[in-house]
């Protein structure tokens, strides 16, 4: 593979299929307005999902199954106080890609 300026260095090995999935999941989770709208909220604080669900005017059933598919990839994490779990970013990589695709959005 050519090394070209203003290109990131990617690995050189070949894909295999479970990189390839998690790569396409990842996208997956970043193309729906709601997961964005939970990932950027969970970039700046911990929330629990009542707080995500009346910041962001969603159903707390919404926010629930967000937050599943969001933790299933490992993007988000929680921790229990009580019986309330509050949660948060939990994969920096996946939180600048998204910073980065908002500043190219908003880029004029």
């Amino acid at each position: 593979m050519e090394h070209r300026e203003n290109q990131p260095n990617l690995p050189c090995e070949e894909l295999d299929e479970e990189t390839l999935f998690m790569v396409s999941q990842t996208f997956k989770a970043l193309s729906d307005t709601t997961r964005i709208r939970i990932l950027h909220l969970l970039s700046q604080r911990e929330c629990s999902v009542n707080e995500i669900a009346e910041e962001l005017s969603l159903l707390q059933s919404t926010v629930s199954h967000q937050l599943r598919f969001l933790k299933n990839l490992r993007l988000v994490k929680f921790r229990r106080a009580g019986t309330t779990l509050y949660y948060s970013q939990d994969d920096q990589h996946v939180m600048d890609l998204l910073a980065q695709a908002i500043h190219h959005a908003c880029h004029d």
